[in-house]
């Protein structure tokens, strides 16, 4: 089976560097037109997170097909940084407390980055299982930057740190889940390729 996870398009606060998580904001009105000119590979089923910029992504590059909402897919919520950027925040003790821990600490008023991290495997586990039930051999996955690198970070061997997965708007990677790789006590990704497109 083959999967292909997708970081949405451009948004506003994407070209300002801001921390986009539950700020459901729309793609840049010129980033649909970039994503539908690249070429992306065919898939039977298409998954996407509820935020606007994944739908619209996923509407752009796949306009024939209906994407499944996975709500699970989304985003981390930032909770005080949500919106803005590391320039805005500079001189915030919370953030500077964040930094200091290397990003494990939770967000102030958001989500603790280990259990986003948990959420968005638990909702990749929820994809591979609707791929086997519907007898389906390639989906593509359209969600959030953090999310991919959750996946990849847990499910890629040998394991790298989580930045090392980083993709850019409108690119992502191709995986596969060969027979006998994906069982109750062993899920690995294999044959990784980068879809630069």
């Amino acid at each position: 089976m083959k999967i292909y996870l997708i970081r949405h398009g451009r948004t506003e606060g994407n070209t300002m560097q801001r921390y986009i998580g539950v700020t459901d904001e729309p793609l840049l009105p010129e980033e649909k037109n970039r994503l539908r000119l690249k070429h992306y590979p065919h898939v039977e089923l298409i998954f996407t997170s509820p935020l606007l910029r994944c739908r619209e992504t996923a509407e752009a590059i796949y306009p024939e097909r209906n994407a499944i909402i996975v709500p699970s897919l989304s985003e981390c919520n930032f909770g005080v940084f949500e919106n803005k950027n590391w320039k805005e925040l500079n001189g915030s003790v919370q953030y500077q407390e964040w930094i200091d821990s290397n990003g494990t600490m939770p967000f102030p008023e958001g989500e603790d980055p280990k259990a986003f991290k948990e959420r968005s495997c638990k909702a990749f586990e929820q994809v591979i299982y609707e791929c086997y039930r519907r007898g389906a051999h390639s989906a593509a996955i359209v969600t959030h930057g953090g999310t991919i690198m959750s996946i990849m970070g847990k499910y890629v061997q040998p394991q790298r740190e989580f930045y090392h997965w980083h993709v850019e708007n409108g690119s992502g990677y191709q995986v596969e889940i060969q027979p006998g790789c994906w069982t109750e006590e062993r899920k690995t990704l294999e044959n990784i390729h980068a879809l630069n497109l």
